[in-house]
Parts: structure tokens; C-alpha cells; sequence
């Protein structure tokens, strides 16, 4: 009869069947097979009979122990601990440290930015500055524009010590009849004159606001966000609330949404429903545009007179328990949205 063999034993047994054989078993193999048998009922025997098993499932309970310890430690080590946080103060020194952390990863600037950081004028007059030799690095009359700078180097104009500033944060419930700007030739109230007194730093509005336009309106000296919050491509979602001089129909607030054409271009909404469904002379309008009064042209281009217009969102920052006219400072986690998002 033709020899036959089989497939791989399986694990932790003695397979009888993988040796060669011609059709009946042979004595030697059955013996083999029984041996293993009884070996494998022995082995069982000892492991019930002694404590084994509980033993090396406590093991592994024990090895669980230490990971947690080590990762305990590693936290303590690299992170602050409950006491450090406890005695952190925002001093104006802690602030500008802050600031210089935050700042570029190698300590190193251009000169224009440098100087902005300070709130002492803005990037393209520190460049006319610079130009005129008004500016000195280190006891050095510096004239070229372009110039790179290290946050530790003396940065001088027109023989003072500039300071770079900490980034400040604000968000100011706008009232109506104030201009958004930092100073107004026809002697008109500013959005400035509200919070003089929130800081020493030189703040700035992100953006601009009508004169009788009221509700959110930021501030900050960080210039890289304030372009992050208003350039068009990063589409940055503001939410008002209109009051019509009279009531709009559906149909109207549809043209709206797909999209009407302005005399500067084309422009839709990205949501407007009602904002009170039993008066339909109050509409709520989503929009991430930047363009001038482009809420109230887009209400004048139907027909309708825009009497009260409120800004309640802006880029993830409302005017919730801020009263008219009053502002605050953003935490930690506002502003670290505005950048991320």
C-alpha cells in the first residue's frame, strides 16, 4: 500500500499521524500516543494541585503596578505640578515672557515686525523708519529694510528702547452711534474711548463695524491674527441679527441664500432664517464677507431699510454677559481657538 503523510502537528501535541505508517497503526505508535496522554493528564494534575495559575495571573496584575508609577513620574517630571500652578501669576513680566515664548522658535524677526510688537507703529511705517536711520540694533544705525533681529537685542528709535509688548485680547459689546476707529477728524466718539483704560498696550480693532452697528468687535496687538480673522480666505463665520423696517417674506430670504448680485459683485449668505418666527421683521443672517456694509446693502438691495443691526458672533467669540458698552479679555482657550480654527 502506498505510504501516506500528513499536515503539521497540532501545537503542545504529539501528532502519531505525521509519521509514516501503511495503513494500521503500529504498536510502538499507540504506545507513543498514550504516553503523551498520560504526560498531558499529569501536567494538569500538578498545575490544578499547586497554586500556578493563580501565580501567573498575579504576575500580570503586578506588572500593570509600575507602568502606571513610571507614567505618574513622567508626568511629574516633564509637566507642572499642582504647587507651580498654583503660584502662577499674569504679571506684566510673566506676560511678556509669555510673548517672547510664543514668539518665533529661534529667537529670530524681522526688524519691521520687531517694531510692531512694541504697538509703537505699524510694520509698513517701521519700514519708512528704518529707511530714514531712525532705528539702531544694538547701538547700530540700521537702514536697511529686511533687517533680522533677535528678541534679546536692544532695539532703539529715535534714541528710545523699545519694549516688546505682550499680545492682548479683548472683546467689547459695541454700543451704536461710535466710530470704528482709532481716532476720527470730525471729532465723533471711538470704539478707543471705551477701553482706554483696559491696557497699556496699543490695541486695534479686528475689523470694522458701522457706526450704528452695535455687538461684537475684538482687539488685540497680535497682528498675524488680526489678518487671520479678516482676510477673506480663511472664512472666519459672523452671525447678525437685522431689523427690517418692515416684514420680509420666505421667498425674499431664499434670493438671499442662493445668491444676489451687488453692485461690486456677487454675494450669498451661508444661513438666514427668521429670528423670531412670529416677527418677520427680525432676521438672523450668517456670513463670513468682509465687504463694507455688505449686510445692509444686501437688505437695501430688496427694498428694505435696515433700523437696527447686531452683531452676535464673531469667528467662535460672542457678547454673552457683556453689557453695551463694555468689554473684557479673552481666556486662554478663546484665543487659542481663534489661531487653531
Amino acid at each position: 500500500m502506498e505510504e501516506k503523510t500528513y499536515g503539521r502537528p497540532r501545537r503542545g501535541k504529539t501528532n502519531y499521524r505525521s509519521k509514516k505508517y501503511s495503513g494500521n497503526k503500529s504498536e510502538e505508535s499507540k504506545s507513543d500516543f498514550k504516553g503523551d496522554s498520560e504526560g498531558r493528564e499529569k501536567r494538569n494534575k500538578d498545575f490544578s494541585e499547586k497554586a500556578g495559575g493563580k501565580k501567573r495571573f498575579s504576575r500580570q496584575s503586578d506588572q500593570k503596578k509600575p507602568f502606571k508609577a513610571r507614567s505618574k513620574k513622567r508626568f511629574d517630571e516633564n509637566g507642572p505640578d499642582k504647587e507651580s500652578l498654583q503660584k502662577r501669576h499674569y504679571s506684566k513680566k510673566k506676560q511678556l515672557e509669555h510673548a517672547k515664548m510664543m514668539g518665533p522658535k529661534d529667537g529670530i524677526l524681522r526688524l519691521n515686525k520687531y517694531i510692531s510688537n512694541t504697538g509703537e507703529c505699524s510694520r509698513r511705517e517701521a519700514d519708512s523708519r528704518i529707511a530714514e536711520g531712525r532705528v539702531t540694533v544694538n547701538g547700530k544705525v540700521v537702514t536697511e529694510v529686511g533687517t533680522k533681529v533677535n528678541l534679546k537685542d536692544k532695539v532703539c528709535m529715535d534714541g528710545v528702547l523699545l519694549h516688546p509688548e505682550a499680545k492682548v485680547y479683548l472683546v467689547l459689546n459695541k454700543p451704536k452711534d461710535f466710530v470704528t476707529t482709532l481716532d476720527d477728524p470730525m471729532g465723533r466718539r471711538t470704539v478707543i474711548d471705551l477701553i482706554k483704560n483696559a491696557c497699556k498696550e496699543r490695541v486695534y480693532p479686528v475689523g470694522r463695524l458701522d457706526r450704528m452697528t452695535t455687538g461684537v468687535l475684538l482687539f488685540t496687538n497680535d497682528g498675524d491674527l488680526t489678518k487671520r480673522l479678516t482676510h477673506p480666505s480663511y472664512n472666519k463665520k459672523k452671525i447678525y441679527h437685522v431689523f427690517l423696517d418692515r416684514e420680509i417674506s420666505q421667498e425674499e430670504l431664499d434670493m438671499v441664500d442662493k445668491g444676489l448680485e451687488l453692485e461690486d459683485g456677487f454675494i450669498k449668505s451661508d444661513a438666514i432664517s427668521f429670528a423670531d418666527p412670529k416677527d418677520k421683521k427680525q432676521v438672523g443672517i450668517e456670513i463670513h464677507s468682509g465687504r463694507n456694509r455688505i449686510v445692509r446693502r444686501i437688505f437695501e438691495h430688496l427694498g428694505y431699510t435696515v433700523e437696527k443691526l447686531d452683531r452676535v458672533f464673531f469667528a467662535g467669540i460672542t457678547k454673552k454677559n457683556i453689557p453695551r458698552g463694555k468689554w473684557r479679555f479673552l481666556s486662554e482657550e478663546e484665543v487659542r481657538m481663534l489661531k487653531l480654527f
